[in-house]
């Protein structure tokens, strides 16, 4: 008996309207523009409050409205981050007032890694090192006075970082608080930007639990180098805990959070010895590289792309861009990958 072989469901493809089209060109300058206006900070954490506002909205909206459970999210996510921002400054200010985090300690610390490291650095590197605590005191006083515009454009920069941050967050709670899954009572266009904005919403929260996961395994891999290949080695380096917590943290940024944390890992290393801070850069290059290919790979299982397809869209973003390309690039490519797809072009 012939049997006939099974159909696919076929996808219609959004009706190419004005006002359609009108969403497609304005949500491509609108992403062009963040990344050439540097809003790339703004834009996600509007977009991660977004996410997790319809995220956690469905467990609650049993007792509740679908309005009412989202403002009550809104109104709990907003006193977590506002907790979570006075709590880390409380800490910052407890450990800069205490013994440990005095700039007489730190620099004591400070003074007796570059000691230890002295002797295993080449000799025209060695002779140039401070000595001792007061000539490392100088030598940052100095090094302050001629570098004063410089330290002052980075302090406006992280000034501008956190509003960004805060603008953008209270933009996402703001969207999100909108019925933005249905078009009953918007016009036309209002109604297609709300669609590009639930898609990028819905690519963007993909790719932070697909870096989720990468940054567990970053953090696996950055546990085994601390805890178990460098003990078998007798080396035991300080702050082993606090550097494995940083590296999971940190990884939650696409490449730029491994190298910040790969960063600190040479930096302790080098209190031990050089040898041990050049195999800490080593794994750090390593761990860079594969970085790629490992979101190449996860991510583009969340998407339904080939590793090659992310791969060239990092190298491309990060060649117009810098490093907030290849930051935006798994986000971007995916959002323009669910577009084509939901016009059949894919």
């Amino acid at each position: 008996m012939y049997i006939l072989p099974m159909q696919l469901p076929v996808q219609t493809p959004i009706k190419m309207t004005t006002p359609v089209l009108a969403s497609y060109v304005l949500a491509g300058l609108a992403l062009w523009f963040v990344l050439k206006a540097s809003l790339l900070v703004a834009l996600f954490s509007g977009l991660l409050v977004y996410s997790l506002v319809h995220l956690l909205a469905p467990t609650i909206e049993k007792k509740f409205s679908s309005t009412q459970s989202r403002a009550i999210v809104v109104v709990l996510l907003s006193a977590l981050i506002i907790l979570g921002i006075s709590v880390g400054v409380w800490l910052l200010v407890a450990f800069l007032r205490s013994d440990a985090g005095s700039l007489q300690t730190l620099l004591q610390k400070l003074a007796g890694i570059i000691e230890a490291s002295r002797s295993q650095l080449p000799a025209w590197v060695s002779t140039n090192l401070p000595d001792g605590v007061d000539a490392l005191r100088e030598w940052m006083i100095d090094w302050l006075h001629k570098h004063a515009g410089e330290a002052k454009l980075v302090g406006q920069e992280a000034g501008h970082v956190i509003v960004q941050l805060l603008l953008g967050m209270i933009i996402g709670s703001m969207v999100a608080l909108q019925d933005a899954t249905s078009d009953d009572s918007y016009r036309p266009f209002a109604s297609a930007m709300l669609d590009r904005v639930v898609n990028l919403a819905l690519m963007f929260r993909k790719i932070v639990f697909a870096q989720v996961r990468i940054s567990l395994i970053n953090t696996a891999f950055t546990a085994i180098y601390l805890l178990a290949v460098l003990p078998l080695a007798g080396v035991h380096l300080p702050l082993t805990k606090s550097m494995i917590a940083i590296t999971f943290l940190a990884g939650l940024i696409p490449v730029v959070g491994n190298i910040m944390s790969n960063t600190l890992i040479v930096i302790v290393g080098l209190s031990h010895s050089l040898q041990i801070a050049v195999a800490s850069l080593v794994f750090m290059v390593v761990i860079h590289k594969l970085e790629y290919f490992l979101n190449a790979r996860i991510i583009g299982s969340q998407i339904n792309a080939r590793s090659w397809e992310m791969l060239t869209a990092i190298l491309l973003m990060e060649a117009l861009f810098g490093l907030p390309g290849v930051v935006a690039a798994p986000v971007f490519y995916a959002y323009l990958k669910k577009e084509l797809s939901d016009q059949c072009l894919v």
